[in-house]
């Protein structure tokens, strides 16, 4: 189908549609509205003949009763009958003879108002009311019955208080024949066989537009009637409806048509001159004809092309910018892993989505203590010992509502009286929380569960003390307080909760899988210690940084001596706890900022910023006293282990100008230490005409201000005939004229990032207390503990 064609449909789908929804609608109500007013109509009449019949049995009941009162019921009858109280009177005997007949009666049976008829009763030709005749002692001496006679008239007189059309019935339950009525005879048949069609008292309307009701008979009115109204609704109705239809599809499918031309024409042309755009076409252009949104589209059109020449050599080098935006796009996404700024994300859409005026993400620490990771709103609803809420959330688990959601893993909302003590929690008056816990279940951190193991309500009723301890897998719990606009959090706002903490707790998991995930992919299983993977990138950082604020760096190659002999004696299990037990002593004898590498086998490596080669060396001594004095005690054997370690120096930029030469030069320095001897250390050679910057010092041999080493001498070196200064770096321990702590921290100016853990290492026992330290994880991943 075309545009045109499609327009043209859309048109008379949105025109007709409504049009046709509104005859349908006005059809229906006038319909709804008719028969509504209808039926309110003949239940009235029902009502009001029900009414009649009970007055007319009344007053013929009290007609009986004067006749069986007196003692000439002959009298008393023609009296009664005479003043239209009663249309005959027929007094009988116990035996049931008749004594007494009013002249001109009406045929017997008479139909009895205490009795209802049934379908063989016949047609009714009088109402009567039967009373019993007794004398003065009691006893029974025959009945009385009044009767009323049930002609035209009395039909008549009924349809006049009612208001409607009134039908009297041959019969109690058929409505074959007819007794008396006031129907005409054209919608007589028609009501006869609506009234047939039906059962009970319901209102069904007749094809003639007439409302039908059958009443009676029943206890109270033993008439069969026939009620019946005409329908108010106007006459072809239908008619009229189906020709505003027809009408207005005519005039929207010709309105559609011409503006489906006037539309589709601009764009016709915009669609031929954007094919020949596409061959390559740039001089393609299109006129255009109005001011409307087309003609700007056609002008927009035409600039394009214009411009467009100049785009292609535009993105031809911006290709490269490209690559770059990709990059940048990629360390976005990377940046997921942020918690929190996911429970930010998370806390402000579930405040969004149930008007909450305030909000806090909490998670479970170790201790059973809920500390709110993200807040907001919270501000002023602090209790008066801490208005500003400087202590923050913290609730343990267990206590106060977050605290007991946590604990039985099962949602609450309420509303808090303002009598009730606070508990830690900000003020409110109505909350609602949530708890979020793992995909697999996982047990709340701290192992907390409900106070006193009494059971705890909450939305879904109680728990046993059992079923709170297995509910028990929150991380955390999505707290919310006061809605705007209600006075109480729904069953909706708990089930959106729902959602946002289930985000919440797979946001949480994924962060913290992803944290193992990369620890383990640093470091080395057995040891503890950083890997070969984590040594490269980490070598690469630490020597931009040195070169970047002109700072030295010691590179440490470290191998434990004849390792071989360990394993083929004592076999692998007691070589691998050697090699655990030589990272915990190589951990313990280096500062925080240090970092402990396993290379591989019993190959180690150590990176010691802001160090140069005389604190390297102190190092190296710590390293070899520490594994040389103590051996190692391997359990299933008699004796302890005695291991040495050779270790090999080299410092940037003395021995190397990228982190790859400092390493190769640290491995040759151990090299030779293995040729020594073993069990010592070697600080690799300095290299040949290393060329260093010259920086501007007092002629005297003094440190630098700030007291830390600088990657270069402190005093102004002797230059070679190629104008290049030499590092006078040798094996073994440097020159004593080095000037400078030997290892040191950075300076506060050049770093901010310098911490208290980069002071001055002078020696085993001045700047390191007892046998702390312990190795570093480097800036990103987190730290290792001392105890791996």
């Amino acid at each position: 189908m075309t545009l045109r064609g499609r327009l043209t449909a859309a048109f008379l789908v949105v025109v007709l549609g409504p049009v046709l929804l509104g005859a349908f609608f006005v059809a229906s109500t006038v319909t709804a509205v008719d028969r509504s007013r209808s039926t309110e109509r003949l239940a009235v009449a029902a009502s009001t003949v029900r009414t009649s019949v009970d007055a007319l049995c009344q007053q013929l009941r009290a007609a009986a009763d004067a006749v069986a009162l007196t003692g000439d019921p002959a009298v008393a009858a023609g009296q009664l009958v005479g003043r239209g109280l009663a249309a005959a009177v027929l007094v009988t005997d116990v035996n049931g003879r008749v004594t007494y007949a009013s002249p001109g009666a009406p045929s017997t049976p008479w139909r009895d108002c205490s009795e209802p008829a049934t379908a063989s009763s016949g047609p009714v030709r009088a109402l009567a009311a039967r009373v019993d005749r007794r004398d003065p002692a009691g006893a029974l001496l025959g009945t009385v019955a009044a009767a009323h006679l049930i002609d035209p008239a009395f039909v008549a007189r009924l349809a006049a208080v009612t208001g409607v059309a009134v039908t009297l019935l041959d019969g109690g339950a058929s409505a074959a024949r007819v007794t008396h009525t006031t129907e005409s005879r054209e919608v007589r048949d028609a009501v006869l066989a609506a009234a047939g069609a039906t059962s009970g008292e319901r209102v069904t309307e007749s094809t003639k537009g007439r409302y039908v009701r059958r009443i009676g008979p029943s206890a109270g009115q033993p008439l069969p009637l026939v009620l019946s109204v005409p329908s108010e609704r106007p006459p072809g109705l239908h008619v009229t409806l189906a020709g505003v239809v027809v009408l207005a599809g005519l005039l929207a499918v010709f309105t559609a048509w011409r503006l489906a031309r006037v539309t589709t024409r601009p764009l016709v042309e915009l669609a031929g001159a954007v094919d020949r755009v596409a061959h390559g076409d740039l001089t393609a252009r299109v006129p255009v004809r109005s001011r409307d949104e087309l003609g700007r589209l056609a002008a927009a059109f035409n600039r394009m092309t214009r411009e467009t020449g100049s785009y292609v050599a535009a993105l031809t080098s911006s290709r490269d910018q490209l690559r770059g935006h990709l990059a940048v796009l990629g360390d976005t996404l990377a940046s997921t892993h942020d918690l929190q700024r996911i429970l930010r994300v998370i806390l402000h859409s579930a405040i969004a989505a149930t008007g909450a005026r305030a909000g806090a993400v909490l998670l479970v620490e170790p201790g059973g203590v809920l500390v709110a990771q993200c807040s907001e709103g919270l501000d002023g609803r602090w209790p008066a010992g801490d208005p500003d809420g400087s202590q923050g959330l913290r609730v343990p688990v267990g206590v106060g509502v977050v605290g007991a959601v946590a604990a039985t893993g099962e949602p609450q909302r309420g509303r808090v009286e303002p009598t009730e003590a606070p508990t830690g929690e900000p003020r409110c008056r109505t909350y609602v929380a949530v708890p979020f816990a793992t995909p697999g279940g996982a047990s709340t951190a701290g192992g907390a569960s409900t106070p006193g193991g009494a059971t705890t309500t909450v939305a879904g009723g109680e728990r046993s003390p059992d079923e709170a301890g297995a509910a028990a897998a929150a991380l955390g719990v999505l707290a919310l307080y006061d809605r705007v606009g209600a006075d109480e959090f729904d069953d909706d706002d708990l089930v959106n909760l729902r959602t946002f903490a289930g985000h919440a707790a797979v946001a949480v998991e994924n962060v913290r899988v992803h944290e193992e995930a990369q620890r383990l992919s640093l470091t080395d299983p057995l040891t503890g210690l950083w890997n070969y993977r984590y040594l490269r990138e980490s070598i690469r950082r630490e020597v931009e940084r040195a070169s970047r604020f002109g700072r030295m760096l010691s590179v440490l190659a470290l191998d434990l001596d004849r390792f071989k002999d360990v394993n083929d004696t004592y076999g692998h299990a007691a070589g691998d706890t050697v090699l655990a037990e030589f990272a915990r002593r190589v951990r313990g004898e280096i500062r925080e900022v240090d970092l402990a590498f396993r290379q591989g086998g019993e190959e180690f490596v150590l990176l010691l910023p802001e160090t140069d080669a005389r604190g390297a060396a102190i190092v190296a001594e710590r390293l070899g006293a520490a594994v040389r004095e103590t051996p190692i005690a391997v359990e299933a054997y008699a004796g302890p282990i005695v291991v040495t370690v050779s270790v090999g120096i080299a410092v940037y930029p003395d021995h190397g100008s990228t982190g790859r030469e400092v390493l190769e030069a640290a491995d040759d320095a151990l090299y030779a230490a293995k040729a020594a001897g073993r069990d010592t250390y070697r600080v690799a050679e300095a290299r040949p005409d290393v060329p260093t910057r010259e920086i501007p010092v007092p002629a005297c041999a003094v440190s630098p201000p700030d007291g830390l080493p600088r990657a270069g001498r402190p005093v102004q070196a002797p230059r070679e005939p190629g104008g290049h200064a030499r590092s006078e770096s040798t094996a073994g321990v440097p020159e004593s004229n080095r000037s400078g702590p030997a290892h040191a921290g950075p300076d506060p100016a050049d770093e901010p990032a310098a911490t208290a853990a980069d002071a001055a290492r002078a020696g085993p026992d001045v700047t390191r207390p007892g046998s702390g330290g312990g190795a570093s994880s480097g800036p990103h991943p987190p730290r290792q503990s001392r105890g791996r």
